[in-house]
């Protein structure tokens, strides 16, 4: 628990003091920060929460996101993947930098002989998230979620990604 408040308390300090990076404003009565047309983002993304591997990203021209992931990998007999799903609501938007209420999903299996061999292989996670540009098109992910395991735990877990956004 005290982790997930100094994680949120980092994010949401640097997105307050990253004048270099980014200038996030607030929408200003009857206008909005968002952006006008739909975005696109290809990368690498991982979490406990909503899969690990490739994803794509696509901002839609509102206040809202979704993202899958997805990765698979093999060594000698030991079969691994992960495919997550995972919706965004932004609070604050600019071109360079966001922060977002977000909700996810995801299935995990680990096995060698057919057999997912993880006691909890599905989960689902609500938090917060933070985006800021790093350069020219490239955006580092941070988030912080509750997540909840199929077999009842629930743990304040982190997850990260790096995407390059097209339009």
């Amino acid at each position: 628990m005290r982790s997930t408040f100094v994680l949120i308390t980092t994010l949401l300090s640097l997105l307050s003091q990253s004048h270099g990076l980014a200038q996030v404003v607030l929408p200003e009565e009857g206008r909005t920060a968002l952006l006008g047309e739909s975005v696109f983002g290809l990368g690498f993304y991982g979490g406990p929460t909503s899969g690990i591997g490739l994803s794509f990203r696509h901002h839609l021209p509102s206040e809202f996101s979704y993202q899958i992931t997805g990765g698979i990998i093999k060594v000698d007999e030991q079969l691994s993947y992960a495919v997550g799903l995972e919706g965004q609501y932004d609070f604050v938007r600019s071109s360079a930098a966001r922060v977002f209420f977000v909700g996810g999903m995801g299935y995990y299996s680990y096995s060698g002989d057919g057999r997912n061999e993880f006691e909890a292989p599905a989960r689902a996670g609500l938090g917060l998230g933070a985006e800021f540009e790093v350069h020219s098109g490239f955006h580092f992910i941070g988030e912080a979620l509750f997540t909840y395991f199929s077999d009842g735990t629930i743990l304040p877990l982190p997850q990260v990604g790096f995407f390059y956004y097209f339009r």
